[in-house]
């Protein structure tokens, strides 16, 4: 018996990064939205459309240590984290901003911030799906019992 919960004990925690990383991206994001007035682009919306369930999924699998989120986790966090990199890639490499996605209002090589000279909104959403989804691949899958 305590063998299977100091198994169970990081995947827990890794669960619980997992969460806290969705929550600080989530209030990051509603942060520079509500409070510093920064109005989000198309794709800046489409990265929130994954990220803000995370908060939730995760937060019932950390409370439940219920590590079966896992397959609702990954998918998301996955798509969150290609948009983001697309999103990065539009601000820092001339290139590929004629991909367009964006066709109105605020432009997606907008730069909000730009710390250090790499360091802008969609890399942080890149690194906190990254985070996500690197601690979702370690946690084990349930063994379903036929």
């Amino acid at each position: 018996m305590e063998n299977k919960e100091n198994k169970s004990k990081p995947q827990g925690f890794l669960l619980y990064v997992a969460w806290v990383v969705s929550l600080v991206a989530m209030f990051g994001s509603l942060y520079f939205s509500e409070i510093k007035g920064y109005i989000p682009c198309e794709l800046c919306w489409y990265q929130r459309i994954f990220m803000y369930p995370l908060a939730l999924i995760l937060g019932i699998g950390t409370f439940q240590n219920d590590s079966s989120v896992r397959k609702f986790v990954l998918p998301l966090a996955l798509v969150g984290g290609s948009i983001s990199f697309m999103h990065y890639l539009e601000q820092k490499i001339p290139g590929f901003g004629g991909i367009k996605p964006c066709v109105s209002g605020v432009p997606c090589s907008a730069q909000y911030i730009n710390w250090f000279g790499f360091i802008t909104i969609p890399f942080l959403a890149l690194v906190a799906f990254v985070i996500i989804a690197v601690c979702m691949f370690f946690i084990k899958p349930k063994k379903s019992i036929e």
